[in-house]
C-alpha cells in the first residue's frame, strides 16, 4: 500500500488520457489508461502498462499488439466508460470502439496508432509491455487533449505556458554562450 504522503504527490503528476484495446479471436476490449508513453526517440517505440487482471490483458498477450486511441478533451464519456472493467457496464457502449482496417479506436479522437509488441516487464501489479507503432492515423489533431490527474480528476489542455515570441531555450543558450562556452547547445534537445 502507498504511503497516503506518496499517494498526494502521485495525485499531482497530470497526464494524457488513451484508451488501449485489443482484438483476438473476434474479441475486443478496452481499457482507459494514463500510463502509456513514448520511450525512443530514434524508433517509434511506446509503452504501456496494464493489470494482467483486467480483461484486455489476456487479448493483448495472446495477439501481441494493442492500439492506443488517444483521447480529445471533449471525450470524458468514453475515458469514464473504459474505465471501468466493460463487465461492469455490460458492454452497452458499442459505438465508442471502431474497427478501422483491425485496429480498434475510439470514433473521433485526437489520433491513434497500433503498436506490435517486442518485449514486455514484469512489475509488481502490472506489465509493462513495449510496442513498435506498425499502424497510425489522425483524427481530430486540432482539438485539446484529455488529461487526467488522480488529485484534480480530468482536465482539458489548455493555454500554452511560453510567453509569445519569446525562445527560452534561445535566452538560455546565450547565457551558455555568454559563460564562454562555445558549443552552446549543439546537441541540446536530442534527449528530450
Amino acid at each position: 500500500m502507498i504511503d497516503p504522503a506518496v499517494k498526494r504527490c502521485l495525485g499531482q503528476m497530470i497526464k494524457g488520457v488513451q484508451v488501449v484495446a485489443a482484438t483476438h479471436d473476434g474479441v475486443t476490449r478496452a481499457y482507459t489508461s494514463h500510463w502509456v508513453t513514448q520511450v525512443s526517440f530514434a524508433e517509434p517505440v511506446v509503452m504501456a502498462s496494464i493489470s494482467p487482471k483486467h480483461d484486455t490483458w489476456p487479448l493483448i498477450e495472446a495477439s501481441g499488439r494493442f492500439t492506443v486511441s488517444l483521447l480529445a478533451g471533449d471525450q470524458i464519456t468514453e475515458g469514464q466508460y473504459f474505465s471501468y472493467p466493460g463487465r461492469k457496464f455490460h458492454h452497452i457502449a458499442t459505438e465508442f470502439l471502431d474497427d478501422n482496417d483491425g485496429h480498434p479506436i475510439v470514433p473521433g479522437c485526437v489520433a491513434w496508432f497500433t503498436c506490435e509488441i517486442f518485449d514486455r516487464m514484469t512489475m509488481i501489479d502490472h506489465e509493462l509491455v513495449f510496442g513498435r507503432i506498425v499502424a497510425n492515423g489522425t483524427g481530430r489533431l486540432g482539438e485539446p487533449p484529455l488529461l487526467y490527474s488522480s488529485r484534480h480528476g480530468w482536465r482539458i489542455t489548455g493555454d500554452k505556458a511560453r510567453e509569445a515570441g519569446v525562445s527560452v531555450r534561445d535566452v538560455l543558450l546565450e547565457r551558455v554562450r555568454e559563460a564562454g562556452f562555445d558549443d552552446a547547445g549543439d546537441d541540446a534537445g536530442d534527449d528530450e
